[in-house]
């Protein structure tokens, strides 16, 4: 039974043209893709304790980090207990199960990860994938699969072959489609004189691994550019605009990462845009500060600009969206959760918003009433439908969930 709270609240949404009820029934069928690599600060199964390399710097040293494959999937049971809805894993191939053996990136078979996709199986969740171009000896002058050595560029096509061979293997046995992204650190700390030719070599690099056709139904090739990364200041060799062509001109997915661009640029007008001319997108939801810091996501004004422009344009079957942030400095466990209920918590505000009576406005040239409408959405009782969602998800309502993550830090963490 509804609370009185959420009868109200049904009330004053519907007064403005909204339907709750619908509200929640389609944030039930939307997947937030939660990345493996918040539980282990991106340390992965090949060397737990190795430095990590490729611009990726994860900050502080909270007691109870996963250091084992077991153990991650252990804490990523108890993150999606307190997340409302049916989401998918995001998976690095970093995360091989490798149990003690020595195994190349170039050579990772499906063998590697069948405990993951047997793990999402049994849970009904959906897998994407990651090849990992970092933290690795082949990776550590900063160039892969642009770089000037044409061994090392093929080591590095290889493993990008392998894992396209995996995610689709993934997609197979899970029976939903896996997203397979793929970036890599190259770029140079000071200015380079030569932009062009690093940037052809990975163009044809990409041309290598993709060259392969998969049935779509089973994997789908995105790419990833970054405006700039530790050691990378001053070029990156897959900028946005590589990319942004690259995907365009070969008909792949797009990856938006909210903390790979400027901080005056909106995210969320590059949506439209590039759904004009690529076929879909995946956006990795993360939040930087004045940089690529990938801090945990916030109900704030660059998320819900995010999803609101999925909503109004009708771009979320278009769009994959999946979580990209690592932060040691607080719980882990707590930081999946954080993070994963405000993107949610920012879908759901955008698919109450009146978007009809906003577009109808609009369309008659009544800016005055646009304007109206979209302040005095802000004001409507949203706690009671969030809290309503959560109660019918059976998960814990309010900040109910924290009490669970800090009996599990007594329990489990602080025994590691």
């Amino acid at each position: 039974m509804s609370t009185p709270a959420y009868s109200l609240a049904q009330e004053a949404y519907a007064a403005l043209g909204v339907n709750t009820e619908a509200a929640l029934q389609k944030l039930q069928s939307i997947p937030i893709s939660l990345h493996c690599w918040q539980g282990d600060d991106v340390a992965g199964s090949e060397n737990p304790d190795a430095t990590l390399s490729g611009g990726i710097q994860a900050t502080g040293n909270y007691p109870g980090k996963a250091r084992t494959n077991g153990q991650l999937r252990q804490d990523l049971d108890k993150a999606l207990a307190l997340i409302p809805g049916k989401h998918r894993l995001n998976l690095h191939a970093l995360y091989a199960d490798l149990d003690g053996k020595k195994v190349e990136r170039n050579a990772y078979t499906t063998d590697l990860f069948q405990v993951w996709i047997d793990w999402c199986k049994e849970r009904g969740l959906g897998l994407d994938f990651n090849p990992s171009y970092f933290s690795h000896p082949l990776s550590n002058d900063g160039f892969t699969l642009a770089h000037k050595d044409p061994g090392v560029r093929q080591f590095w096509i290889e493993h990008g072959i392998a894992c396209r061979k995996i995610a689709a293997d993934m997609g197979k046995q899970t029976g939903k489609t896996c997203i397979t992204n793929f970036w890599i650190p190259d770029g140079y700390k000071d200015t380079p004189v030569d932009r062009k030719a690093p940037r052809a070599r990975l163009e044809a690099s990409l041309d290598a691994i993709f060259a392969e056709p998969i049935d779509p139904a089973f994997n789908r090739d995105a790419v990833e550019s970054k405006l700039f990364g530790i050691g990378s200041e001053s070029y990156v060799v897959g900028s946005h605009e590589f990319y942004m062509g690259y995907a365009v001109k070969n008909q792949k997915l797009i990856t938006l990462d909210a903390g790979h661009f400027h901080p005056t640029e909106n995210l969320s007008d590059k949506i439209s845009s590039m759904l004009q001319f690529v076929p879909e997108l995946l956006l990795h939801v993360s939040r930087g500060v004045r940089w690529d810091s990938d801090h945990v996501v916030l109900v704030d004004d660059a998320t819900r600009g995010i999803m609101e422009e999925l909503v109004r344009g009708d771009f979320l079957g278009r769009t994959h969206i999946g979580l990209d942030f690592f932060d040691a400095s607080i719980n882990r466990i707590a930081a999946w959760v954080i993070g994963t209920r405000n993107a949610i918590k920012c879908l759901l505000l955008a698919l109450l918003e009146p978007t009809s009576a906003l577009r109808q406005a609009e369309n008659a040239g009544d800016h005055t009433s646009r304007l109206a409408l979209l302040e005095e959405a802000k004001s409507l009782p949203f706690g009671p439908v969030w809290d309503e969602y959560c109660k019918r998800q059976n998960v814990p309502v309010g900040a109910a969930w924290l009490a669970e993550v800090k009996a599990y830090e007594c329990q489990v963490l602080s025994q590691r």
